[in-house]
């Protein structure tokens, strides 16, 4: 049986308590339909949802546009493509944030989960090192310094086939924003990497590796997963709990890894591979995410199960942008041509992922909650943000 649902997360505070503004004349997508009217900020506060065409003296007309509740990213790889913009180059990281949270903002993301993995492997053709405990201080340190245009919180992914697992997540508190705890095991031959063909493709591809390069990273993972697999991955279970965040699981492929999941108290599942797993997670209660990307391209290009094949099955409740911040508000709008329900496609971006976490201040437009709003317009059927506010306060 899952654990309970953890607190609420620590709420950002409104940096402009006389922030006041209308947006009006604007398709306003609520929970269950899509009403032309106008939202009224106060405080950082969406204040009045109102129906209507008229524009009020002072108000911002939307002409049309429609008016979305801001995106809520739970997974995005696109912090770490900012720190790395080519192989081992490494950026200045404060300006990596910086422009990470621009783009975000630019594409409607008002509220980002930034993942960072914990668990290092310090030898071997596969190393890669510690970096998660300095990134995040970096980030807390531009979040109070008012430096980030939308709300930050952690996501630490937890390397299970690693040497430095737990020592890395001891150096985190419960003050760090961690909202979210993944569990990934990159061992290969299962999950993700379940075809060793594409893992070899990816690594040697991306990753420069040669084939005897490869062949020896994988007898280290295999190793790895060994000797220290189940006693990282109840650690990091327990770590979760101590850091007050929702667990998730990545990549489940079987009924019988669901079932594993259901007994740590998982309460997400992260890019399930099979129809299968799927299945189990919703006979479960475990929300499924998919990524943005496999929706816009039409396929994973692991070769696992398509999301849409899942959002037609009934088995999609939230949405990723994955590797492509742009992708989360168009996957949003070809969900809405897959089930014809414009509201349901874009609470798989906003309120689902909201409630996931225990977020319950945002995600909706609704009177009290936050101004996080996003406009948008079609071009040629394409989605494309037209004025993005976080807390009443425009951003993009």
């Amino acid at each position: 049986m899952n654990t309970p649902l953890p607190g609420p997360l620590v709420a950002d505070q409104t940096p402009d308590s006389g922030v006041s503004l209308c947006l009006a004349n604007a398709r306003l997508v609520l929970d269950h339909r899509v009403m032309t009217g106008r939202v009224e900020i106060e405080g950082g506060r969406i204040a009045t949802v109102t129906e209507g065409t008229d524009v009020p003296r002072g108000a911002e007309d939307c002409g049309g546009a429609f008016l979305l509740p801001g995106l809520i990213e739970l997974h995005t790889d696109n912090l770490e493509r900012h720190i790395e913009p080519r192989p081992q180059v490494d950026w200045p990281h404060r300006a990596a944030i910086l422009a990470h949270d621009a783009e975000l903002a630019a594409t409607g993301i008002t509220t980002v989960f930034d993942a960072l993995r914990v668990g290092s492997i310090l030898s071997g053709k596969g190393r890669y090192h510690k970096y998660a405990r300095g990134m995040a201080t970096e980030i807390l340190e531009l979040r109070d310094e008012g430096a980030l245009r939308i709300s930050h919180y952690l996501h630490l992914r937890a390397e299970i086939c690693s040497e430095t697992l737990l020592e890395e997540f001891a150096e985190f508190t419960p003050d760090d924003r961690v909202g979210l705890v993944s569990l990934m095991d990159h061992t290969p031959g299962q999950r993700q990497f379940r075809d060793i063909n594409q893992l070899r493709a990816y690594l040697i591809g991306k990753k420069g590796m040669t084939e005897a390069d490869f062949i020896e990273h994988v007898a280290q993972l295999t190793e790895l997963q060994a000797l220290v697999g189940i006693s990282h991955e109840a650690g990091a279970v327990e770590e979760a709990r101590r850091l007050g965040a929702t667990l998730a699981s990545h990549d489940d492929t079987t009924a019988d890894q669901v079932a594993v999941s259901v007994g740590h108290g998982v309460r997400l599942a992260e890019f399930p591979t099979t129809v299968e797993a799927a299945q189990a997670c919703r006979d479960a209660g475990i929300a499924v995410m998919m990524g943005a990307p496999n929706i816009i391209r039409g396929g994973s290009h692991s070769a696992n199960v398509s999301a849409v094949d899942l959002a037609r099955r009934d088995l999609l409740d939230i949405v990723s942008s994955d590797y492509v911040p742009a992708a989360l508000l168009q996957a949003a709008f070809r969900l809405a041509e897959v089930w014809d329900d414009l509201p349901r496609a874009v609470a798989c971006v906003t309120r689902a992922p909201a409630e996931s976490v225990g977020l319950t201040d945002r995600g909706r437009i609704a009177p009290g909650l936050r101004a996080d709003l996003v406009r948008v317009r079609l071009h040629g059927g394409c989605p494309a943000p037209h004025g993005v506010w976080s807390e009443g306060r425009r951003v993009a």
